[in-house]
């Protein structure tokens, strides 16, 4: 993987807090490269909303309680109106592909551990199953907007802190939601999608200071000019 890369998995998956400042030095020193692919990765990290500048400082996103709330509203409304929209404009081929998401995610959590292997397998079907839906709606632009209001960290670190029965759970909200679209009930699907995604912001709202660092350095010299 390139900085970018490194750099942005490393913020999904908590090795750098919310709040941390990130500085050239220190992050070429670890990831062993110039600071020059340094400054682009924070760059495009800023522009994804993963990274936030503070002047000349860089440092990890955090997120106040009232912005999970908004960020998981926004995606209650959008998922749900995918998931209907979904209902009404799937095909054959869209219903084998959540099937597929939803094994794939079952074998995921009959694993039952919680490595950071295991918590990656989970993400991963988890989004090719939310994918799937949106593949169903044939509709480019719901795609486009969703990818605006799901924050990556915020779905990692709720599997990281779900439960064998809670990931269970969640698996069964995919396989209702997947039943109604295959049964073209529009209505079903969009009350299941909305419940799914509330459900993970309460469960992420549980752990809300676990969003919040101490706005500590990676290092304490230097800075990332933007």
């Amino acid at each position: 993987m390139d900085a970018y890369e490194l750099i942005r998995s490393a913020i999904l998956e908590g090795d750098y807090n919310p709040g941390q400042r990130l500085t050239e030095e220190a992050v070429a020193a670890t990831l062993g490269v110039s600071r020059t692919p340094i400054r682009e990765a924070i760059r495009r990290l800023t522009a994804e909303g993963l990274v936030v500048l503070q002047g000349r400082r860089a440092a990890v996103r955090e997120f106040p309680v009232e912005e999970v709330r908004q960020i998981y509203d926004l995606r209650a409304l959008l998922e749900g109106y995918a998931a209907s929209t979904a209902a009404m404009h799937r095909t054959d081929a869209d219903i084998e592909r959540l099937h597929e998401a939803n094994r794939w995610f079952t074998q995921a959590v009959k694993s039952g551990g919680k490595s950071r292997d295991q918590i990656r397998e989970i993400v991963d079907a988890n989004h090719a199953f939310h994918h799937g839906v949106l593949l169903a709606t044939h509709n480019s632009h719901l795609d486009f907007l969703i990818s605006r209001v799901v924050v990556l960290p915020l779905v990692f670190r709720s599997f990281y802190w779900y439960d064998q029965s809670e990931t269970e759970a969640s698996l069964g909200y995919h396989v209702t939601i997947t039943a109604a679209i295959e049964q073209r009930d529009p209505d079903r699907a969009r009350c299941a999608m909305a419940e799914h995604i509330y459900k993970g912001r309460d469960h992420v709202l549980l752990h809300a200071p676990a969003l919040h660092g101490n706005e500590s350095d990676v290092d304490d010299e230097g800075g990332i000019d933007a």
